[in-house]
């Protein structure tokens, strides 16, 4: 027994009804502890979430908040899966890179919208019905393409990763005052500079090749590196 919780087999979250058979009706629910829960991380970062100052967010005492969550992991869960039920999943149109581009930027746009997500899926990722929902949908948009079924789960995996990492990097150069694009560019001028020494040639041939875009939106450059990553991983003939 955990505070008030039966642990076991219903240890998931999502494997736990919402409200006991028995006992007095709550005066809260799930979606209102989230809810408190991303108020405060989107105003102070994930740190600021602690049992108590949701429990003060919302005018109750902190043991009260055990009768919904075993732990602040499970509050931070049900954070991340109400954050991800803002991500708009487009209907398949048939163009399967189109539709997992509109599905990048949604999770693009919800990242950025919410910082502390990229904290509180850096070691695992929740699998509550929101990201479950993501899951499927992005399955449904490859469904007619012929891979197999584990390039198709690899390939969402990475494109999640990509989209964490180009919204990390976006977020900590915002932070920064500069664009991702104006950050690539300063990264370039630097690598430039170390390759006329002469000790690295591929490196400068490299350099020599690429134009400068200082002026390419950033909406671009996500569209072209999550596109070359995705038609990477699922050519056709990979089965």
């Amino acid at each position: 027994m955990k505070r008030g919780i039966v642990v076991g087999s219903a240890d998931n979250i999502w494997l736990r009804p919402e409200r006991a058979a028995r006992g007095p009706a709550p005066g809260y629910d799930r979606d209102t502890l989230a809810a408190a829960g991303m108020a405060l991380a989107d105003a102070h970062g994930l740190a600021a979430v602690t049992m108590r100052a949701v429990a003060d967010a919302l005018g109750a005492g902190p043991a009260s908040l055990y009768r919904y969550v075993a732990t602040r992991e499970e509050l931070v869960e049900l954070m991340v899966d109400r954050a991800h039920s803002g991500i708009r999943r487009p209907h398949p149109g048939g163009d399967w890179l189109e539709d997992l581009l509109d599905l990048a930027r949604e999770s693009r746009r919800v990242t950025l919208a919410h910082p502390w997500l990229l904290d509180a899926t850096a070691t695992r990722t929740p699998l509550g019905p929101s990201t479950i929902a993501y899951l499927e949908c992005a399955l449904g948009a490859l469904s007619g393409l012929r891979v197999p079924s584990r390039t198709k789960l690899e390939a969402i995996a990475v494109l999640s990763a990509v989209v964490a990492g180009l919204a990390r990097t976006e977020i900590n150069q915002a932070r920064a005052g500069r664009t991702l694009p104006q950050w690539q560019q300063a990264q370039a001028a630097y690598l430039t500079h170390i390759a006329t020494s002469g000790r690295h040639p591929h490196l400068a041939a490299a350099f020599a090749a690429q134009g400068a875009d200082d002026d390419e939106p950033v909406e671009h450059l996500f569209d072209r590196i999550v596109t070359g990553v995705l038609t990477g991983l699922l050519r056709p003939d990979a089965d």
